[in-house]
């Protein structure tokens, strides 16, 4: 890496040894975790420090750690470099724009080899079997899922190292809970043959249980107030309503409905703001922009805006505002021009 032979930028998020001493040169130690590689082999793996330094200079660093005098290297550590495909040459189904019927998903987008290329992997897939039924594409909005996040980020922004996901980069992160995981998504696995009958007759019980209990909360006095209001506050849980309430005692509601319905209640006035944001997203993504569209027949568009829309060519409205270069105000040219040849057309 510091011989000049790689040039690549690296990942920021898990650094080699040699990145931990130039870039934390400060620190007078460094963590490494031995982790047992699995049940049946006596493998273990240093993590910590990756490197790719000498075979011989791996060998005393080993060496030179308390417990690891007489270790063994089984495999030595190395770096690779390797080429992506920009992603803003991919639609949102993760089909290229330039070679129809190919869809790219994993390190060839430009992110890590995990979790981000595993959801990639799906999307992928989903979309390359519709085409093969003839059915139209999949794709999940970053409203519905970190999926739809990580897709949208990649094929509007692209990278200039590898990806990473975060719930940092979810605006709607307070409705994209792993507790909700169920309710948002376990339709489309449902529509796709996934789910079976059972499963799916299970969310919607679930959901007229959630729909009862806060129904009955609403209309349910206590102290003065209803207990869907007690229960807004602070210091009183689930638990407590089942002390004063015998009805929801004996109603019997699984441990997942209380606690979709706690959360619902005590979070309501944010969770209804973020969805205020959420319909006003819809909006703008429900503005079509036709792939054929020329940009640079709009002559109030800004120069930089018209490039980057030549560049990206955003499937919507909405995808055209989060380009990097694309301002508010190139926004609602796009609105006008829009607007004005559908009334011509009409």
């Amino acid at each position: 890496m510091y011989t000049g032979q790689i040039k690549a930028v690296g990942p920021r998020y898990c650094p080699s040894i040699e990145d931990k001493i130039v870039r934390f040169a400060d620190k007078g130690q460094h963590q490494i975790f031995l982790e047992p590689e699995g049940l049946d082999t006596l493998e273990t793996y240093c993590n910590g420090i990756a490197t790719s330094l000498p075979c011989d200079v791996q060998e005393r660093l080993v060496h030179s750690i308390r417990g690891l005098e007489a270790a063994e290297i089984i495999r030595y550590g190395y770096a690779i470099e390797y080429d992506f495909v920009p992603p803003t040459q991919l639609k949102p189904t993760l089909e290229t724009k330039l070679v129809e019927n190919l869809f790219l998903a994993g390190q060839i987008n430009g992110t890590s080899g995990y979790e981000e290329a595993a959801a990639q992997g799906i999307m992928a897939g989903i979309n390359a079997a519709l085409r093969l039924r003839g059915g139209g594409g999949f794709v999940l909005d970053r409203s519905a899922a970190y999926i739809g996040v990580l897709i949208d980020d990649l094929v509007t922004k692209g990278t200039q190292e590898p990806y990473r996901m975060f719930t940092s980069r979810a605006e709607y992160r307070l409705i994209l809970r792993q507790d909700n995981a169920d309710r948002r998504l376990m339709k489309y696995g449902y529509k796709f043959g996934l789910i079976s009958e059972g499963q799916w007759k299970s969310l919607e019980e679930k959901e007229s249980l959630i729909a009862w209990t806060r129904a009955y909360l609403q209309s349910t006095p206590y102290e003065g107030q209803s207990l869907e209001k007690f229960l807004r506050k602070p210091e009183v849980d689930f638990a407590r309503l089942l002390a004063i309430n015998p009805l929801l005692t004996e109603k019997g509601l699984p441990p997942e409905v209380k606690e979709q319905v706690e959360i619902e209640v005590k979070y309501e006035g944010y969770i209804q703001r973020q969805m205020a944001h959420v319909e006003k997203f819809k909006k703008m993504e429900s503005w079509s922009l036709p792939p054929w569209l020329d940009y640079q027949e709009i002559p109030e568009l800004r120069k930089e805006a018209r490039q980057k829309l030549l560049e990206i060519r955003p499937a919507s409205l909405g995808q055209a505002a989060r380009i990097s270069g694309v301002s508010p105000a190139d926004v609602s040219i796009l609105m006008v021009y829009l607007t004005s040849k559908s009334g011509a057309r009409g």
